[in-house]
């Protein structure tokens, strides 16, 4: 039973019997919720341009449109402000991220994006049951973006970056960020190896390879690997990425 129905269950059930004890269970699963909802922060960007020569060349086969980049610029950016803690984003990024996906239903990305910015609503409401409700709806469109890839997906560019590997980094960080009740910490964790061991990052943009050794970072800090962090972080520091000055922080704390 996902969690969605879980809570209808308990709600309609022990709701006239039970009203406290119902409340304590709501509220116990709605902390550990919030608690993780409120961080998740995981690296879903699309790979910021910059000079580099290899990053130039990935970006001009870009598949997009001129007016679908600055409509996926301007989602990102609204993406980015409701991850960096801005309320009022939220709904407006899920707007335009839903927007963009019913443009295009057969790009996985767009269903991707606006399955995080569904669960990232989960910020927007004190009601624990409706904080359940947009994480288990957030998860089913990331299913269903990770359904449609196909070997196309690899060539599709967004941003410079394979559309196969946007979406499997934006599942691996959402699986990864949920609580053990929702079952996907095994696959958040197959998806972020896919990820990493694919040879189509060697050719995506600099800042993606570095979001992406950063989320490694972090697992490995996460799973009491400090040998492991330290390596990742490392990579980034010496890349030259726009996260290497973090890296490097990040390293003296170790």
């Amino acid at each position: 039973m996902s969690p969605t129905r879980l809570i209808s269950a308990v709600k309609s059930r022990w709701q006239p019997a039970l009203p406290a004890s119902r409340n304590t269970l709501l509220a116990l699963m709605a902390v550990k919720l919030v608690a993780t909802l409120a961080v998740l922060s995981f690296g879903l960007v699309l790979a910021p341009q910059t000079s580099h020569a290899a990053d130039a060349s990935a970006t001009a086969a870009d598949t997009a449109t001129p007016a679908s980049a600055a409509a996926y610029a301007d989602a990102l950016a609204s993406f980015n402000r409701a991850l960096a803690g801005q309320e009022s984003a939220v709904g407006t990024a899920l707007s335009q991220w839903s927007a963009l996906m019913a443009a295009e239903p057969g790009n996985p990305v767009p269903r991707a994006y606006t399955g995080a910015a569904t669960a990232l609503q989960a910020r927007t409401t004190l009601l624990p049951w409706k904080k359940l409700g947009f994480a288990d709806d957030g998860l089913a469109l990331i299913d269903k973006a990770l359904g449609q890839l196909t070997p196309a997906h690899d060539t599709q560019l967004q941003g410079g970056v394979p559309a196969s590997l946007l979406v499997r980094f934006t599942a691996a960080g959402t699986f990864n960020a949920m609580p053990a009740m929702f079952n996907r910490g095994d696959r958040g964790a197959r998806l972020m190896d896919e990820v990493l061991k694919s040879p189509l990052l060697a050719a995506s943009p600099l800042g993606f390879r570095a979001a992406v050794w950063q989320r490694a970072a972090d697992d490995a800090t996460k799973a009491q690997r400090p040998t492991d962090a330290r390596q990742w972080l490392e990579k980034i520091a010496a890349s030259g990425a726009p996260q290497a000055a973090d890296a490097q922080a990040r390293l003296k704390a170790l």
